[in-house]
């Protein structure tokens, strides 16, 4: 994503009208590489697919929604009041700056559903949480259900073929609800994912296969919103991830725990978040300010200050903040009514009486009282 963003953008003059910064020129080969850059988001829903089952097994609805909770809200948080910062100071000072910052807009988007609620996003690229979020959603109402290896195939069936239905309804509503043109996506992850759990078998392949093809035949209307993009290269790098997955899921790569790799996944969520709305900024004011450095050094030198903020995020925000941020959240859900009732006598100012000793003084009456009775 990165990629397409700094070099692979389909506006030749991006950085500026000057040949020399102009990408087909400054990167002949490198430009239309890039240009492929945006199939990033058709492999992080792949992802999702995989993770998200992982991560819902063998927990509750409750426990599942901390978790995805605590990951993502902290560190998106931290990066909108980030943007919204930078640009008062931009404006402030007569700078160029492209993502809202007025009042209404970042309340939107600090509950992460912006557009549900008819504002745009702060960060651009976080269009794609709302469609995780929908996702995570149809896996909870899952997990209600109760989650096992059957239901969850016949879920992975039902919801492709749902979701079909409402691409030839042209149905706005069945293709929020469902995702119609991501669903091949998450649950070819999920296919994925069973057959690590599991082990491969006839019925999973079979699942693979359907969200396959689905997947990459609904793959041509991003293709067509991407020029100079086809659809025979984009549906075989989409493979491509696919087999990585296969590879490091059920395959041969799957006990591979390199230690630089897990602190890279670590830097993905964060980096992706400020790569284009922080990062693109800072690298038009390199570009413009400093004389004598050339394009490419220019987008080096701020996709290096995007990673060195993506580390600053994840040890201070994702791996501080967040931990404290699921504890509470889990603490906040072992409340009952219990300490409810002593919580409220505390706040009235009286004392509490133990439960065990109020049921043990009734449990004495009645047996006085039975015992005149008789």
């Amino acid at each position: 994503m990165a990629a397409y963003h700094f070099v692979g953008t389909p506006t030749p003059d991006f950085w500026g009208t000057d040949s020399a910064r102009e990408l087909p020129d400054v990167a002949p080969t490198l430009h239309p590489v890039s240009g492929y850059g945006w199939l990033g988001v058709e492999a992080f829903f792949l992802i999702s697919g995989f993770v998200i089952c992982m991560s819902c097994w063998g927990r509750s609805p409750a426990q599942f929604a901390v978790s995805r909770l605590g990951r993502l809200f902290p560190v998106y948080w931290a990066v909108v009041l980030l943007i919204v910062a930078a640009g008062v100071v931009a404006t402030l000072t007569g700078q160029r700056w492209g993502a809202p910052t007025d009042l209404r807009t970042t309340l939107g988007n600090l509950t992460m559903i912006p557009s549900a609620l008819g504002v745009p996003f702060t960060a651009g690229v976080a269009w794609t949480l709302w469609v995780e979020a929908r996702f995570y959603l149809l896996m909870g109402g899952l997990l209600l259900v109760g989650l096992t290896y059957r239901r969850i195939v016949a879920f992975g069936f039902l919801w492709l073929t749902l979701a079909a239905m409402g691409r030839e309804l042209d149905s706005a509503v069945l293709d929020a609800v469902l995702l119609s043109e991501y669903a091949g996506l998450f649950a070819a992850g999920i296919a994925v994912y069973l057959m690590y759990r599991y082990g491969p078998n006839l019925m999973l392949w079979l699942l693979l296969g359907f969200a396959w093809c689905y997947a990459l035949t609904v793959l041509n209307d991003r293709v067509v919103a991407h020029p100079g993009t086809s659809w025979a290269v984009s549906a075989a790098v989409l493979t491509g991830c696919l087999c990585l997955l296969l590879l490091s899921g059920p395959g041969p790569l799957r006990s591979l725990r390199w230690r630089p790799l897990v602190y890279a996944g670590a830097l993905t969520y964060p980096f992706y978040l400020v790569h284009q709305s922080l990062g693109v900024p800072v690298t038009r004011g390199i570009i413009e300010s400093v004389t004598g450095i050339g394009l490419l050094p220019s987008i080096a030198l701020g996709l290096t200050l995007c990673l060195l903020l993506a580390a600053l995020l994840e040890r201070f925000v994702d791996r501080k903040l967040g931990r404290r941020f699921r504890h509470h959240l889990t603490s906040a859900l072992q409340v009952d009514e219990r300490s409810c009732a002593a919580h409220e006598l505390s706040v009235a100012g009286g004392a509490p009486e133990a439960p065990a000793a109020r049921g043990e003084g009734r449990g004495r009456a009645e047996l006085v009282e039975a015992g005149g009775a008789r």
